[in-house]
């Protein structure tokens, strides 16, 4: 399949949310990334369903939804209906995942589990049948801007031997110190979705950056 970029909003100009979302789409991006914390799960606040709905009426391109937040299973709805077509929750967090699993897909979105990077793969060995996607954590979460964990790529090694030994069919997705200097070696490992935030709208040509990334991809 083709690799999927996701820059992520955490890292945007939220004055100017609709210009630089519009400007990554110019440079190829295929997902928009929503980081969603409560500064409970994690130490910092970002946003809520408000702006994903904003989000979703700015692009057509998929919204992928990353819930950083305690008890996540009591905002699934709100958070389909203002539009995420992925939601993710972190394994750390949800202690009836399968059945959270299986809530967000009955609500109609793809269903994700989150790893930190202290989370071994292990953990989610009953329930690899039936997720449409697992993010691994290369970075802790709750900040932008930090450098990649290099022992990600194991997870991202190990995910994918898994998926092809077993005929899985979940999407294996990155977050954290994405950029073009690591970009290649995350995708051979097997890596199928990077979401990239500072390296994307942090940068001073929005579009440039993302069709950077992109075309290392496609390499």
């Amino acid at each position: 399949m083709n690799k999927i970029l996701a820059p992520s909003i955490l890292a945007a100009d939220f004055s100017n949310l609709a210009q630089q979302i519009r400007m990554a789409e110019m440079g190829g991006a295929d997902w928009i990334h929503c980081d969603i914390m409560d500064g409970k799960f994690v130490p910092n606040i970002s946003f809520g369903p408000i702006i994903v709905n904003t989000v979703k009426g700015i692009t057509k391109l998929p919204v992928d939804v990353h819930l950083m937040i305690q008890r996540p299973d009591d905002f699934l709805v709100e958070f389909v209906n203002a539009g995420a077509d992925y939601i993710t929750v972190h394994q750390e967090e949800v202690v009836h995942l399968n059945r959270t699993i299986n809530r967000i897909k009955e609500l109609g979105a793809n269903a994700g589990v989150v790893l930190n990077p202290s989370t071994p793969v292990s953990t989610l060995s009953e329930i690899l049948d039936i997720v449409d996607m697992i993010l691994i954590m290369s970075v802790n979460p709750g900040f932008g801007g930090q450098k990649f964990i290099e022992s990600s790529l194991n997870k991202i090694k190990f995910l994918d031997s898994i998926r092809n030994e077993k005929g899985y069919k979940y999407l294996i997705e990155i977050d954290g110190g994405v950029g073009p200097d690591n970009i290649n070696k995350i995708s051979e490992a097997g890596c199928d979705v990077f979401v990239a935030g500072s390296s994307v709208f942090g940068a001073d040509n929005i579009s440039a950056a993302a069709m950077e990334l992109k075309n290392l991809l496609n390499k």
